[in-house]
């Protein structure tokens, strides 16, 4: 018995393996190379949190020498060498070696009746700090820094002593220098752990993880899983599914095939699955605007005098001046499919066009129902960080669901209704899609250079980044406004609404 249950264990281990791992339905990968961008804008924050640094008063007593140092100021900073790499499962790894850190503090002596009062110029060299930031998936699925670790030290430490008692300051040097550099290198990580876990992961706070994308359907970018880290690579694998906001807990179960980055060569890649494009469309279908309607004034006259000939002449042998508005009514009978090959993207539409007779202050009398199968061709591109699609009408072929002497009749309508469908519909449809939906970057991290190519089941943009906003700034943009002290009479504020957030 109990070798039965092993065996059966044994062969449902590989599905149980495959459920576990939901396959991504976008997928972003950053390479070194846009790693040493964020290095470089990384650099110049961590310049100014450790200029910002606070160092504690320093005062004591020698004899009958008493000192007290105090208003440490941080004047300026010389990183010389920094590295920011990848750490495989889940680190990132910055180092800084070599710095400088310049200081300026005021100085008070007592010495018996002897008193001194000015400023000291001092210089940290020999700084170095190794810090390791751990990133995970928080609960709602966002990436965030963790954990840091970190460690300082400062190699040596001089101070520039002058006025009346410099000779004095010059023998208490050894108790004052000491003193600074233990001060300042304990300084030193509390301010980037700060930077670190409240003021970066602001940044990545402003990275969309379940957000509307107009007023009918929502995008999910929820992480899957903690981020894959290699030694020359982070990937992302997002959820990346859309859902109709009537009905927002909606799922869509993904059996694309799961997107596979290679290459390395650009900064960021970003991969998209057949399900991505499929459960926008299935998220459209369901919130039910995937319908179009035409009627009077907007069907092109040419069509209508067409349709006239064509169904009251020929179909119901009506006179062609029967004087009644035409309304024409295409509608997806089912959600469309995307179909990703290496020699392009296509989206397969089933349709049904209703065709009726709308007399004025009468029913609506309709002439016919025809099922309609059409291939569109689709262009994916990007503008800024918005994903956007363009598409064509390709193929289009419609019948009658009526009768067999309609479907013949309505062999003269498939290049007219073409027509009608590339210069009237298809505006309309990428129109609507002139939008798109913005790819999970933070804010004032942009694209540049991007490249599309397709692969099978999955296509991949490839880009270089460049920083639009500094992180300073995006942080000075989302920083929670200070509390103000409650008074009586006086309410507190109410929190402010997120409106990216659903």
């Amino acid at each position: 018995m109990a070798a039965g249950s092993r065996r059966l264990l044994l062969l449902l281990l590989p599905w149980l393996v495959a459920a576990s791992h939901s396959p991504p339905g976008c997928k972003i990968r950053i390479t070194s190379k846009g790693l040493d961008l964020v290095k470089q804008e990384g650099l110049r924050f961590v310049e100014q949190e450790l200029q910002n640094i606070t160092v504690s008063d320093l005062h004591g007593k020698e004899g009958q020498f008493h000192y007290n140092i105090s208003q440490v100021k941080v004047t300026d900073l010389q990183l010389a060498f920094s590295d920011l790499h990848f750490q495989p499962q889940q680190h990132l790894v910055f180092n800084i070696s070599n710095a400088s850190i310049s200081l300026r503090f005021r100085r008070q002596l007592l010495y018996w009746f002897f008193y001194d009062i000015g400023s000291i110029n001092a210089s940290a060299d020999g700084v170095h700090i190794h810090t390791v930031l751990e990133l995970a998936k928080d609960g709602a699925g966002r990436l965030k820094i963790s954990n840091i670790t970190c460690d300082a030290s400062i190699a040596r430490m001089h101070a520039g002593f002058s006025g009346t008692l410099r000779k004095v300051y010059e023998f208490l040097s050894t108790f004052i220098v000491t003193g600074m550099r233990f001060l300042v290198s304990q300084q030193i990580c509390p301010s980037l752990e700060h930077a670190s876990l409240v003021l970066l992961n602001s940044v990545l706070d402003t990275v969309p993880v379940r957000n509307a994308v107009d007023e009918h359907v929502g995008i999910d970018y929820s992480l899957l899983r903690d981020p894959d880290v290699s030694t020359d690579t982070l990937d992302l694998d997002f959820k990346g599914m859309f859902f109709p906001r009537a009905r927002e807990n909606q799922e869509l179960e993904n059996h694309a095939v799961e997107p596979v980055i290679k290459e390395t060569e650009r900064m960021v890649y970003v991969a998209f699955s057949e399900y991505f494009f499929d459960s926008a469309m299935h998220a459209y279908f369901q919130a039910g605007v995937l319908a179009i309607e035409l009627q009077g004034e907007k069907v092109p006259k040419d069509l209508e005098v067409l349709l006239r000939a064509t169904f009251f002449g020929t179909i119901f042998m009506l006179p062609p001046a029967v004087d009644a508005p035409l309304r024409l009514v295409l509608q997806a009978s089912a959600p469309p499919r995307c179909i990703i090959k290496p020699s392009g993207t296509s989206v397969s539409v089933s349709a049904f066009l209703n065709i009726s007779l709308v007399p004025p202050g009468r029913p609506a009398v309709q002439l016919s129902s025809m099922a309609v199968e059409a291939k569109l061709s689709a262009k994916v591109f990007l503008k800024g960080k918005a994903l956007r699609v363009q598409l064509d009408l390709r193929r289009f072929r419609i019948y009658s669901k009526q009768s067999a002497l309609e479907s013949l009749a309505l062999f003269s309508l498939q290049a007219p209704l073409k027509t009608l469908l590339q210069l009237t519909i298809m505006p309309i449809i990428n129109e609507r899609a002139k939008q798109g939906v913005q790819i999970p970057l933070p804010e004032g991290m942009d694209f540049t250079r991007e490249v599309v190519t397709n692969h099978a089941g999955f296509l991949t943009v490839g880009a270089d980044l460049h920083f639009s906003k500094g992180l300073r700034e995006v942080i000075e943009k989302y920083r929670p406004a200070p509390t103000a002290p409650a008074y009586p009479g006086s309410r507190p504020a109410e929190p402010s609404a997120d409106p990216r957030q659903l």
